[in-house]
């Protein structure tokens, strides 16, 4: 039987919360924005990323709670915190880390860039040279884009859209006897350039920001006014989508319609300069109805995330990322064509290192072959010159083609919409998947009638989205195969989307919600019985986030058990590793650098029969029980060698961008604890850049022992740590903003 504890209090005090966690994830992005070892430009980067984080944060995790606070939702969250205590709590957290980013930009990133001759300069800071310019500039591109708005009794607060740059101005008449003070309203154009670039005599690469630039030029907007105060300012709102997809009857037309409510949502932060005039403030923070908690003074420019646009105006190789090559895929000799190939055996890629261009090629020669017959595929994210999506185009002129398109996949609603009309007018039969559960799976497979006459199945599987732009920085898996088995089992999969058609086993697939959740708890559950008969028993789990409450007490049972256990998690953990006697088997490391890790992978010791999966779902409720998510097995004895003593052993090894969670929550840096100091320098990712250009392999990953970080501590509260029992397959009605 599993070990257990007697329970002191309840269980929820031995989970993170989701908030917090995230939190720290974003902190260890803005690390890397700290970290001198990067390149400069892409430290810059770093820091804007963590501003699009944030953005999100607010618009929907954040913007959620204040909803459910509105709504009167009185439930307490995991921590046993309430709903406003946890608000409480995170709004102060978010200021102390808003006031970290400004400090990493104007004590590290400005000198650092002005120190190499890029330098981002005030008006007062140009030659006459570059004012010319930049005036030059402002008149014939910026001009003719504004729209200056005096607020007054005839002039309402125009409808400022979500996350739009503005300038507030306080003016007054230079007529005398005029009423008080007025509040002007300009909106920064955003099809223009964020950064203006300015030419220099001093062999420098000089830019201004474009509001400084509208700044110095408001007052020809506003003659007559007197301009007493000017400040940058921008409006976050909730951007959660409000529909209830049971009353619809027109998904598309629905999910349309609610993306126009999201641009005037309710206000959730207003960012503003922090010289800014306090009428300016009070006058705004009135206006959108915020809270002073709600507004978040900036020690520099408003909107860090369009610091991303700096990278591509700096044309410095040498302060960014060495160019890297990802390996092509090349058939056997043997082979005619890739479809004979995958009949002899499967083929395992490690994106971004192997190209994805062998995925579209995937895609574009079953469009083009006479003879394939059929073509289905999932699509969730698509970028903007998709050719997957023109290969779809392509192929209907002539066969039976099928896309789901998710239409809710967070921020690409609208160009989903617009791939699914263009889809349908192109002949694509296109489904919307099952009412309630977002398509989140990642599948392609197609019917051909090959040379010996036989129709048969080929497959694409795959941890990422059918992105190519996204694949050159996301880390994934894909798998290529005409496995008869898997096959069969995703046309079922297909079938349950397009038709609800449910089966009780989609053997060898793992299906949410049907079955994935109790096969995970199934599988965890017999690691933790290997474990107690004495047997060889380990876990090792890469994913996004986890979050899952039986998950998680499946993982203490085992642990307490003797199972060892890894879990490469990038971003959200609840669970807390190293507590004695519940999870001191436990360890959860991150892993932050260069490409962005989202591939899901999983390991079973099994007692020697070791066993091992890929696919698009987290261990998050969402992922479980909310979405139509594919999990599946690697079957090759090659590709799976491949994935545990190469890329997971890799990951395990990592000592320059992994960081160790310890029991309270604080990841460490493996470089920076005591024993690590001692350990060898390893990247896992500079190690798969060179295995895909011939330069390493995995006979050159470091056999370390990494440290584990203290506190090695008793929890205060030790609850029971349940054994895995048969997941339910329905959650109750999911709140918003999961």
């Amino acid at each position: 039987m599993t070990t257990q504890t007697k329970t002191a209090e309840p269980p929820q005090k031995l989970f993170f919360g989701r908030d917090e966690s995230w939190l720290s994830f974003n902190r260890r992005v803005l690390e890397e924005a700290q970290d001198e070892t990067n390149p400069l430009v892409e430290r810059v980067k770093f820091l804007a990323i963590t501003a699009s984080n944030l953005d999100e944060f607010f618009e929907i995790r954040l913007a959620g709670i204040m909803q459910k606070i509105e709504d009167g939702y009185a439930e307490l969250a995991p921590d046993g915190t309430t709903l406003e205590q946890t608000l409480a709590v995170l709004t102060e957290d978010v200021h102390r880390f808003v006031d970290e980013q400004y400090r990493c930009w104007n004590k590290q990133l400005l000198p650092a860039l002005y120190k190499e001759n890029v330098r981002v300069l005030g008006w007062d800071q140009l030659d006459e040279k570059a004012r010319k310019a930049a005036t030059q500039f402002y008149q014939r591109e910026v001009d003719p884009l504004l729209t200056p708005i005096t607020i007054d009794p005839a002039h309402p607060f125009p409808r400022v859209l979500n996350k739009a740059l503005c300038l507030a101005l306080l003016l007054r008449r230079k007529r005398k006897g005029t009423a008080g003070p007025v509040l002007g309203v300009l909106t920064v154009p955003r099809a223009l350039p964020r950064f203006v670039h300015l030419p220099s005599t001093e062999g420098t690469q000089d830019f201004i920001f474009l509001h400084d630039l509208i700044e110095r030029n408001a007052a020809g907007m506003y003659r007559g006014y007197e301009i007493l105060s000017k400040a940058a300012f921008r409006v976050t709102r909730n951007s959660n989508l409000y529909f209830q997809e049971e009353e619809s009857r027109n998904l598309l037309e629905t999910v349309r319609s609610e993306l126009h409510n999201r641009r005037k949502g309710d206000a959730v932060r207003l960012e503003i300069e922090s010289d800014a005039d306090p009428e300016i403030i009070d006058r705004l923070r009135t206006n959108f109805e915020l809270d002073e908690s709600q507004v978040y003074r900036t020690d520099g420019p408003v909107n860090l995330s369009r610091l991303m646009s700096l990278a591509g105006e700096v044309p410095r190789s040498d302060l960014k990322f060495p160019p890297f090559v990802p390996h092509e895929l090349r058939i056997s000799r043997k082979s005619a064509d890739l479809f004979e190939e995958l009949r002899s055996r499967d083929i395992m890629l490690h994106h971004p290192y192997d190209s994805y261009d062998a995925v579209v090629g995937f895609i574009q020669s079953a469009a083009q072959d006479p003879n394939v017959v059929s073509m289905k595929q999932t699509l969730y994210r698509t970028s903007a010159d998709s050719p997957i999506f023109q290969a779809l185009v392509e192929a209907a002129q002539a066969k039976e083609v099928t896309a789901v398109v998710e239409l809710t996949a967070r921020f690409d609603e609208a160009s989903n919409i617009r791939w699914a009309r263009n889809l349908e007018d192109a002949g694509v039969q296109v489904f919307h998947g099952i009412v309630g559960l977002k398509t989140h799976c990642k599948l392609a497979l197609l019917v051909r009638r090959d040379p010996d006459g036989i129709m048969r199945r080929y497959a694409h599987l795959g941890t990422g989205n059918y992105n190519p732009n996204t694949a050159r920085f996301y880390t994934d898996m894909s798998l290529l195969t005409s496995d008869p088995e898997i096959t069969a089992s995703m046309h079922a999969v297909f079938n349950y989307l397009t038709a609800h058609s449910e089966s009780d086993d989609y053997a060898p697939l793992m299906v949410a919600p049907l079955t994935l959740a109790e096969s995970f708890m199934r599988l965890i559950h017999r690691e933790t019985e290997h474990a107690q008969a004495g047997k060889p028993a380990r876990i090792i789990a890469k994913m996004n986030s986890l979050l899952e409450p039986k998950v998680i007490e499946a993982l203490y049972a085992a642990s307490q058990a003797g199972v060892e256990i890894d879990l490469i998690v990038r971003g959200i953990c609840a669970l807390r590793p190293g507590l004695k006697g519940l999870s001191d088997n436990i360890r959860v490391r991150s892993i932050i650098g260069r490409f962005l890790e989202h591939s899901r992978i999983f390991y079973f010791r099994n007692d020697g029969n070791e066993e091992m999966y890929c696919g698009s779902a987290d261990w998050m409720p969402r992922n479980l029980f909310e979405r139509c998510e594919v999990v599946f097995p690697i079957k090759d004895a090659q590709i799976c060698a491949r994935l545990q003593n190469e890329v997971l052993a890799a990951y395990l090894a990592d000592t320059v961008k992994a960081r160790l969670a310890d029991s309270e929550g604080v990841y460490h840096r493996v470089r920076d604890t005591d024993a690590g100091r001692k350990l060898p320098a390893f990247s896992s990712q500079d190690f798969f850049m060179q295995v895909a250009e011939g330069k390493a392999s995995a006979d050159d990953i470091p056999k370390i022992e990494v440290p584990t970080p203290k506190p090695d501590l008793k929890p205060e509260v030790v609850a029971e740590a349940r054994p895995a029992k048969k997941a339910p397959t329905k959650r109750p009605a999911k709140v918003a903003a999961d």
